[in-house]
């Protein structure tokens, strides 16, 4: 490939789905630890780290990839494995206060996820509906403590804050882990395919001589 770059286009770490997300992950992690974690606690610093060291290894393996796709998969699966520990944390969180870990079905799961949250605000956006969906789900059921009984399907909104937060994160960090099992499979591939920068160098040099 007598055209071929000797250090290929690369970066462009802003425009992955799996940073994006990550990053709203990041967001969402410092304010659920700074409101329902005791900021002296070493949980609060672990889960904090470990959501930053997701972000941060997504973006130093796409600028890495340029002279080494081995670097490259080497940060992506450690970005994988941070947010695998992340997601643990916030599971262990729910099990800890007897809160519950939502199934995907569940009702404010599903209008979560119909949002599509980019942003922080979109979040806080969401938070909020829920829990006023909880208040007029519990007004409805105290009156049908006097009344008629209840054949509404409820709204599913919970009482608790931070089972909102946490099932909200575990849902980004669903996704955040598949898509970055997608981007290591696709850079496997690539490896395989094309060689690293050892091999890139000799067929620009051969190349050149040629």
């Amino acid at each position: 490939m007598p055209d071929e770059p000797l250090i290929p286009e690369h970066g462009g770490y802003r425009r992955l789905k799996s940073f994006q997300v990550a990053q709203l992950v990041y967001d969402l992690t410092v304010r659920f630890c700074d409101r329902f974690v005791d900021r002296r606690s070493r949980t609060h610093d672990q889960m904090v780290q470990a959501a930053r060291s997701g972000v941060q290894n997504i973006a130093e393996g796409s600028q890495a990839s340029g002279t080494s796709k081995k670097t490259e998969l080497k940060l992506t699966n450690v970005a994988r494995a941070s947010l695998e520990e992340l997601r643990l944390d916030y599971e262990d969180f729910l099990r800890q206060r007897d809160l519950a870990a939502w199934p995907p079905e569940h009702p404010a799961l599903l209008r979560f996820k119909a949002r599509r949250c980019a942003t922080m605000d979109e979040v806080h956006a969401w938070y909020l509906e829920e829990r006023r969906l909880g208040r007029e789900e519990g007004a409805r059921t105290n009156t049908d403590l006097h009344g008629p009984t209840r054949t509404a399907e409820p709204a599913g909104g919970p009482t608790s804050p931070g089972e909102l937060v946490a099932n909200a994160a575990l849902s980004l960090l669903n996704v955040c882990c598949y898509l970055l099992d997608r981007q290591l499979a696709a850079q496997s591939d690539a490896f395989v395919e094309e060689g690293g920068f050892t091999e890139r160098l000799y067929r620009t040099r051969r190349g050149a001589r040629g």
